[in-house]
């Protein structure tokens, strides 16, 4: 080791090969999840690492508990694994959702579900029509992606901390991990990055930009009277807004509504505090919106209690594992997705994923420069305001299953995953029940020839 001008210089190290597979797969949230049984389910070998304890990503770890996003009006258009998760949460009775008849701006239904989370969300009317949206518990989550990684045989290594990229005249080859037993080697043919931070793809050295959006420690609380306190809220509204706006200037910010319903009686989850001006890379950073966001936690229970009804006797039941990150690194792809893509809800011959009334391109899952690496969920390749409408968990599980079937095809056809051929990417999705977006929705922009991006 030598020390120079505030740096160390770290001596060359050896790191076992631990794996040699087909498909490694970084980061085991929803989009590493769904990424790894699409790969392993169309016929190839798969190692998925994942630095917590756990599977679950922002949905188990992070507590954000609903899933939304993926509706264009009367139309579901996040389709494939996500409904898998979705049947097994609920035979469960871990995921709640309206039946198909309760979706629109009838009062019993709004009455019933808006607390739930199962609103538009990006309705401007009030109330907000009841669309397809699922509220699941955490460990529901957990339970069913061990079921689905054991059951398509994909390797799964917990507690492996991503470290390094291998990288060789521009192909990636692998990836290193930290472990307690020291650095270990995974080497692959094709390196899928769904770590939510692009850290494989800056590993590597491909382009890509940096932004920061709001971050948070979701917690949840219990021993709440839910019945009581949302009977509160339609018997009295003006003095229930009132209260709620206070609750929210207590959490330094929060979406409209700061606490929904679980499936677990008596506990409610809150989406907040919303706090700006933390990157998500910087671990002082991090530290530092830690203790801000348990600081404005512990006030808003104070405040409940003496306030809410409902509230008398709530506690902090836990505080997510993972702080709620939305935007940190974004990959600079083949394409960039545009906040004019998704507003105009422009149509892409090579669309691979869909999230709502939007469609993502196979191009920006694919980085410049840097071969054999495939991106998949928040980091996706898109201008730092787009993502910010497009990064929900069902859209980045969408690109996860498409990552996976697109590494396999590449590998049955011994192309490069830039070269392969996205009209069979999209079949096999088709045939596994998602749709990748390549027949348009009637709401879709078909961009004319002259518009069509290179």
């Amino acid at each position: 080791m030598r020390i120079s001008d505030g740096t160390v210089r770290l001596a060359e190290r050896n790191a076992k090969v631990v794996s040699e597979t087909d498909v490694v797969v970084v980061g085991g949230g929803p989009a590493g999840t769904t990424a790894a049984v699409s790969a392993a389910r169309n016929g190839a070998r798969v190692t998925l690492v994942e630095r917590y304890a756990a599977l679950g990503g922002m949905a188990a770890g992070g507590f954000v508990l609903v899933l939304d996003d993926m509706v264009n009006g009367q139309e579901i258009t996040v389709r494939g694994l996500v409904d898998e998760f979705v049947e097994r949460m609920a035979a469960k009775g871990l995921a709640a959702y309206p039946s198909e008849a309760e979706r629109g701006l009838d009062e019993a239904a709004i009455r019933k579900w808006t607390r739930w989370g199962a609103f538009d969300i990006h309705s401007n009317g009030r109330p907000k029509p009841i669309v397809y949206a699922v509220a699941f518990d955490p460990e529901g989550w957990k339970e069913v992606s061990n079921e689905l990684v054991q059951e398509s045989n994909v390797e799964l290594r917990l507690h492996s901390w991503f470290s390094e990229t291998l990288v060789e005249d521009g192909t990636v080859r692998g990836v290193v991990v930290q472990t307690k037993e020291g650095p270990q080697a995974i080497l692959a043919d094709v390196v899928i990055d769904a770590s939510g931070d692009a850290d494989v793809a800056w590993s590597a050295g491909a382009p890509l930009i940096e932004d920061s959006y709001i971050v948070t420690p979701v917690f949840r609380l219990g021993n709440v009277d839910v019945d009581a306190a949302e009977r509160f809220e339609w018997e009295e509204p003006e003095k229930a807004r009132e209260l709620n706006r206070k609750a929210k200037r207590i959490l330094g910010g929060s979406w409209d509504l700061w606490w929904l319903r679980t499936p677990l009686e008596g506990i409610v989850w809150c989406n907040c505090p919303h706090m700006r001006g933390f990157s998500a890379t910087d671990p002082v950073a991090l530290t530092n919106a830690q203790f801000e966001g348990r600081r404005h936690i512990n006030d808003l229970v104070d405040f409940a209690r003496e306030n809410l009804p409902g509230f008398e006797n709530c506690h902090v039941v836990d505080v997510a594992p993972q702080i709620g990150v939305r935007q940190s690194r974004l990959i600079q792809g083949e394409y960039v997705v545009t906040k004019e893509d998704i507003v105009r809800r422009h149509h892409f011959a090579d669309s691979v994923a869909r999230g709502r009334d939007y469609y993502t391109p196979y191009r920006a899952m694919v980085p410049q420069h840097v071969d054999q690496l495939l991106l998949a969920g928040r980091h996706y390749s898109a201008t730092p305001d787009a993502q910010r409408m497009s990064r929900e968990i069902p859209p980045c599980m969408s690109m996860g299953e498409a990552a996976g079937v697109a590494a396999a095809t590449a590998l049955d056809r011994g192309v490069r995953v830039r070269d392969v051929d996205v009209a069979e990417v999209q079949r096999r999705l088709r045939a596994q029940g998602a749709d990748p977006g390549d027949v348009p929705s009637a709401n879709a922009t078909i961009l004319e020839a002259a518009e069509v991006p290179a």
